[in-house]
């Protein structure tokens, strides 16, 4: 009995030891096949995860007023010069009329000034011309009289003189009325007349400008593309310069993937890459990259370790697909997959 139990003993003792031997190959084994995956597999591919953006246009007003109404909703497709939104401005048009005001003014003084010199004053300039006239017969008759007199010695050199000086002094009195004729019956200066026009032209295009602001009431699309948001409802008041809504420029899209620096060497300037775009099928798609910039302090890799480790920047890249893909929407997640 005694030799039984000890025979069972040792075969246990033997199979726990093969047993124990079985599992350490096991470990063993799985420890060799884990290192020569490492060492020679492939290693999986690191997934960098972008998006995809449009350029975005923010339309404004001009001028303050009350949004009366809008003639587009969110994701309407538009075309350039299509009508958008109304926006009513008491301001502006109180403006218009003031200006219209100003422009009748300057008309009604532009005719004033043409309507030249009053009759009352005409007359009186010729009749003063015509006593000038009469003026310079009678000085005249009296120099010619003095001027034979002295001739035959019956009157001095100084009376003759005198004679000669009154008839001068005559003729150009009248000259000096015969010119105040010629202003009178012209009307006013030609320097008078241009200022008046030019008032006139001034009014005009006060009343110009602010007839083209009254246009922008009613915004319109700058360009071809798609209503993104818009911001204000109907009947809320705005104020000049204040955005009104956005619009998505659907002919000018690109990706956008923010990397680690010691990715870049796989994403040059001008380089090629090959993306997913997991929303369209996992359509894939080639893009050229156009653009690289540092993110800045706020968007560092800070290393884990104070040995062997070193700090990593994040650079916003940027792609245009090679060929167009009409049914890419911005905001559709982009995946680039690095070997």
């Amino acid at each position: 009995m005694k030799d039984n139990n000890q025979s069972q003993q040792t075969t246990e003792q033997k199979e726990n030891k093969v047993l124990l031997f079985s599992m350490c190959l096991l470990v063993v084994a799985t420890i060799v096949l884990a290192i020569i995956g490492f060492v020679f597999l492939d290693k999986p591919d690191e997934i960098v995860e972008g998006q995809a953006d449009a350029t975005s246009v923010r339309i404004s007003g001009k001028l303050p007023g009350r949004v009366m109404e809008f003639y587009v909703h969110e994701g309407d497709r538009v075309r350039k010069g299509d009508t958008l939104v109304h926006i009513h401005s008491s301001l502006a048009e109180a403006k218009l009329m003031q200006a219209q005001g100003m422009e009748t003014v300057a008309r009604t003084q532009e005719n004033k000034v043409d309507d030249g010199t009053r009759p009352q004053i005409i007359a009186t300039a010729r009749q003063l011309a015509a006593q000038a006239e009469a003026a310079v017969t009678i000085t005249e008759k009296t120099y010619r009289r003095m001027e034979n007199l002295f001739n035959e010695g019956v009157v001095s050199e100084q009376k003759r003189d005198e004679a000669k000086a009154a008839y001068d002094a005559a003729v150009a009195a009248h000259k000096a009325a015969l010119s105040q004729v010629s202003l009178a019956e012209q009307g006013a200066q030609h320097q008078d007349k241009e200022s008046a026009a030019a008032m006139v032209d001034v009014a005009k295009g006060g009343v110009a400008e602010v007839e083209s602001v009254l246009e922008d009431q009613y915004l319109t699309a700058p360009c071809d593309g798609q209503i993104d948001q818009i911001y204000p409802e109907v009947s809320e008041l705005v104020m000049m310069g204040a955005p009104i809504m956005s619009l998505l420029r659907l002919d000018d899209k690109w990706v956008t993937f923010n990397v680690r620096e010691d990715l870049l060497k796989d994403m040059p300037l001008g380089g090629e890459i090959e993306i997913m775009i997991p929303a369209l099928d996992k359509k894939k798609a080639k893009a050229r990259i156009y653009y690289s910039r540092d993110l800045g302090s706020y968007a560092t890799w800070q290393a884990t370790k104070s040995v062997g480790q070193w700090d990593s920047k994040t650079f916003e890249i940027k792609a245009r697909t090679l060929d167009s893909i009409p049914e890419l929407r911005p905001g559709m997640t982009i995946i680039y997959l690095k070997k």
